[in-house]
């Protein structure tokens, strides 16, 4: 198969297998990673790379004589005393060199085509400044791309003549991070102006004999990256000068560096407008899901429901094939399941109203016999009816007179040392709508009256009261009891229902729209940050059936989450499937045989 074919009759592969980015700390924002056109991108450095993309010209300068006239212009630097003199580098056999290269092509090193390579100097925060000199920093550089980031830059102002001399950048320059994140690029453009780096970076400065954007490219390739990525030192990976001195690059004729460069950025500007393409179909697509999940919430009854539901339903298959619609699906359920929506209404059940006044009664006894403590009144601010949207047999309730609400348990830096250990329910442990493993909770020493007081109990709504963000206030779970025994800690506040049957279709409202923009209402303090307390978990509003509908809600919204995951599940199968394929198909286009092509 010749590069072209590989490129563009597998276009379809490309563009179809994405995966849902990676997020940490705040949770998820939705994005999802184009990773098919990622790897393309890959494919058209690595075949740039091994001589696979362009053709190479008889006429064309060999290497070996480059590299001849470099050799001997460094020597004649070196005496002039304008650049140190050359390193011997170690020999380059059979076994270092990765892959076979093109006729008249050579492997070398990095150093044996550089006029110096050097790290930044320690010791500038002295020198920084409002204006002056810019000073590149690893955040500067790009990770798989060598365009400088210039949205956050430094200044110094160094003094003249001193040891930061050494490390004053140049057009063409190459700058690369070499701790951390190592291998990340920066090129230094015509006209940048005076500019230094610090001492997490490196500067390459190639020969003026062979100075293009072909050892950029490179340096950003897959070839590039597993040799970044092979000596690790330390806690963090870090790279050595002698480590970028000795790395080994395909060097092509100069002519041919030249074809490749504008190969390159030809078929890169291609992978940009598929990207673009990709992105607005996604847009769009979400678009469609947005207003015909808007359709649902907006029936007035259980029937028109089952109609537009039934309209939604025949299209599935081309609706719901990403993992934030079927998210979408899923909080749609939880919102019309809190509106009334989802079962029909049975007449014969105990009305809401009675089923609070039991609450009430229920509560009250556990108060005058000191199961329970009493609690402040609510201030008025906390409270809230429900919406008018719901059913007109259902009750507005609030958590305080349907639950008791309590904070956890603060760790204390000095106790006494005890024998009572209790497992340690903690914040990530608590998602939105399910545990996580909790197999190997750690363990907190109690006093011999605390643990009746923090213990959790089988159906307890355990509740996060936030960190300033508004993705994470507000995320529930229920307690299933399986690990005896367990306490937990203050930032999570545990709301135990007065009758534990009411129990799931609480915590499923709380994981609602409304119940979380409920949350947020009363989480929201005046500086825009967002944290609960027992008094706002108090005051949440709830709209309320009779206890056999929620029941049967319950049932419902279990039934159709269990269809959502099935289609995450086979959506998760199909994105690996076409993940794998594309990484196949870039692993057989570096390690197997394919055709030497032109893609033009």
């Amino acid at each position: 198969m010749s590069a072209r074919e590989l490129i563009t009759e597998h276009l379809d592969l490309w563009t179809g297998a994405v995966k849902k980015k990676s997020s940490s700390g705040r949770g998820s924002n939705g994005k999802v990673e184009l990773t098919g056109i990622k790897k393309l991108r890959e494919l058209i450095l690595e075949l740039a790379v091994r001589g696979k993309l362009v053709q190479q010209d008889s006429k064309d300068e060999p290497a070996s004589l480059r590299l001849e006239k470099i050799a001997n212009e460094k020597a004649r630097l070196a005496k002039e005393g304008k650049i140190k003199k050359p390193k011997k580098q170690p020999a380059i056999t059979e076994e270092d060199v990765p892959f076979e290269l093109p006729r008249g092509w050579q492997w070398t090193r990095i150093w044996d085509v550089s006029e110096l390579i050097t790290s930044g100097s320690r010791d500038w925060a002295k020198y920084y400044s409002n204006s002056g000199a810019i000073f590149i920093t690893m955040g500067n550089l790009s990770r798989g791309d060598y365009k400088l980031r210039l949205d956050n830059m430094r200044y110094v102002s160094p003094p003249p003549g001193g040891e930061g001399a050494r490390t004053s950048l140049q057009a063409g320059d190459l700058v690369v991070s070499i701790t951390g994140d190592v291998g990340n690029l920066g090129l230094i453009p015509e006209g940048f102006g005076e500019a230094y780096i610090n001492q997490h970076s490196c500067l390459v400065r190639f020969s003026p004999l062979c100075r293009n954007r072909y050892h950029a490219e490179f340096l950003r390739s897959p070839c590039a990256k597993s040799q970044f990525d092979e000596p690790q030192r330390g806690v963090k990976n870090s790279f050595r000068l002698s480590d970028m001195g000795e790395m080994l690059i395909p060097f092509p004729p100069l002519e041919e560096q030249h074809r490749i460069v504008q190969k390159v950025d030809e078929l890169m500007v291609i992978c940009d407008r598929l990207e673009q393409q990709s992105s607005d179909q996604l847009e769009a697509h979400e678009a469609l899901v947005d207003t015909l999940l808007g359709t649902l919430t907006q029936s007035a009854n259980v029937t028109e429901l089952a109609d537009n539901w039934a309209r939604l339903a025949a299209h599935f298959d081309t609706l719901f094939t990403t993992e934030q619609s079927i998210d979408k699906l899923k909080q749609t359920i939880l919102q019309l399941a809190v509106m009334g929506r989802l079962v029909e209404r049975d007449t014969e059940d105990e009305p809401a109203a009675k089923l609070v006044k039991y609450i009430k009664a229920g509560k009250a006894f556990l108060i005058k016999n000191k199961e329970i403590k009493k609690q402040a009144s609510l201030k008025s601010i906390h409270l809230n009816k429900a919406s008018d949207q719901m059913p007109e047999h259902w009750v507005s309730g609030n958590v305080d007179e349907l639950c008791h609400v309590q904070g956890g348990i603060q760790k204390q830096p000095k106790r006494n040392p005890l024998r009572n250990k209790y497992p340690y329910l903690r914040v990530a442990d608590v998602q939105r709508g399910f545990l996580l493993d909790c197999g190997d909770l750690p363990e907190f020493e109690l006093f011999n009256d605390e643990p009746k007081q923090y213990e959790l109990k089988e159906g307890d709504i355990l509740i996060v009261e936030g960190n300033g963000s508004a993705d994470e206030v507000g995320r529930c779970a229920i307690w299933d009891g399986r690990v005896p025994g367990c306490v937990y800690q203050n930032h999570l506040m545990r709301v135990r229902p007065i009758i534990t049957e009411t129990s799931s279709y609480l915590a499923l409202y709380l994981n609602s729209p409304s119940g979380i923009q409920e949350m947020k209402r009363l989480a929201v303090t005046s500086s825009g940050l967002y944290n609960l307390s027992v008094g706002k978990i108090r005051g949440i509003s709830v709209p309320l059936p009779p206890l056999p509908e929620q029941l049967r809600i319950v049932r419902k919204v279990d039934e159709l989450i269990a269809l959502c995951n099935q289609l995450k599940e086979h959506l998760d199968q199909a994105r690996e499937t076409g993940c794998q394929f594309a990484e196949a198909t870039l692993a057989n286009a570096v390690y197997g045989s394919i055709n030497r092509a032109s893609v033009s």
